[in-house]
């Protein structure tokens, strides 16, 4: 049974799509707003222009996105138990990538080098969402340690 991670972005899916096609290269291959929505039962006065369903892809990986569920009255609900990991073979790209999404965020554990990978870090975005980033690089390529 194939699975797919939907996120949640409590009225900022938009700007988080747009955070993560700057950040990660991510594309966003489909994005009806409330008021394209075929059934009007699931749209809120003030939503029109909020994300009523995305999906985003991460170099093949697909993730669902959305605003459901949001009320300009609620506050964010913080995202936690999980984290989405970068496997990467690139020193260079893992630092640009690590350092866009720390951008706002909170770095967690600082990407250097490590004892189980090459290099490793886990920073917490702008939106909540935990990144853990795995360096793995190619044998034979020498490794640039500080």
């Amino acid at each position: 049974m194939p699975t797919v991670t939907t996120l949640n972005f409590c009225g900022q899916t938009e700007a988080a799509l747009d955070f993560y096609a700057k950040a990660l290269g991510a594309e966003t291959i489909f994005l009806m707003r409330f008021r394209e929505c075929p059934d009007p039962r699931y749209s809120q006065q003030g939503m029109d222009d909020l994300v009523f369903h995305a999906t985003f892809r991460i170099e093949g990986t697909e993730f669902m996105a959305s605003d459901v569920g949001f009320s300009k009255d609620n506050s964010p609900v913080p995202f936690s138990g999980f984290s989405l990991a970068l496997q990467l073979n690139s020193l260079e790209r893992g630092k640009r990538i690590f350092s866009a999404l720390s951008d706002r965020g909170r770095i967690m554990i600082p990407l250097s080098p490590s004892a189980f990978t090459s290099w490793y870090g886990i920073v917490i975005d702008r939106f909540g969402i935990s990144w853990k980033l795995n360096i793995v690089e190619p044998i034979g390529q020498p490794s640039v340690r500080p």
